[in-house]
């Protein structure tokens, strides 16, 4: 077991930049890895959150590849249809009712939208299936929009190391939302994924060698 700490005070310039050195090596998160990769669009970066929603990245990213490949516009999408969908994306959880969701989402932005979704979070999270972890994290990715995108991952560490203390990630973004610095809001989520996923686990976290433990409470653990 860890000895007992913290020996600094916690400071979230210090913790954000050790974690960036930290995960040197580690597979980005699957929809930056994305945008890296050409698929940087609202719609496609809506779809691949779409698609990672309780699925492992290593599933989801392979898939947001097949399936944009073959369709990254909406009118692409919303021409190949339901079925297609689900057949392209059916590695993912929940197959079936995301490929109706992805072709709902697709339909709308052509019929409603004229084909280009609007760069707005409140629209965003006005279409059915979209929640705000998806609508921020797309914003973020894709238009450069300052917002916090929170997952599993960054409700544990953040309230890991004290820096909010929230019971659910809905409360985590509020409380994220008023504390962090928003020149950490976009970047906050592409961080703690990685290191949530090797580092910071949800079970037997690596303390010991975490390059954050000196000023690490690890409340919790």
């Amino acid at each position: 077991m860890a000895s007992a700490g913290p020996w600094e005070p916690f400071d979230i310039d210090t913790a954000l930049e050790r974690v960036r050195s930290a995960i040197q090596g580690y597979a980005a998160a699957a929809m930056f890895e994305l945008a890296e990769r050409g698929h940087a669009s609202l719609f496609e970066q809506l779809v691949a959150c779409l698609l990672s929603i309780r699925t492992r990245d290593e599933v989801s990213l392979p898939v947001s590849l097949q399936l944009l490949a073959r369709a990254a516009t909406p009118e692409a999408m919303r021409r190949l249809g339901p079925e297609r969908i689900e057949a392209l994306i059916r590695p993912v959880t929940f197959p079936e009712p995301k490929a109706r969701t992805i072709h709902a989402l697709a339909t709308r932005t052509v019929e409603a939208f004229g084909g280009a979704l609007p760069a707005d979070a409140r629209v965003l999270r006005s279409l059915h299936g979209v929640g705000p972890k998806c609508a921020h994290l797309a914003l973020g990715v894709a238009c450069g929009q300052e917002y916090i995108s929170v997952d599993i991952h960054v409700h544990r560490v953040t309230n890991r190391w004290g820096y909010v203390h929230a019971r659910t990630p809905e409360r985590t973004l509020d409380a994220l939302e008023a504390k962090l610095p928003r020149r950490h809001w976009v970047e906050l989520n592409r961080l703690l994924v990685p290191f949530g996923k090797h580092v910071c686990t949800g079970t037997r976290p690596h303390c010991a060698t975490c390059p954050v433990r000196a000023m690490c409470p690890r409340v919790g653990v």
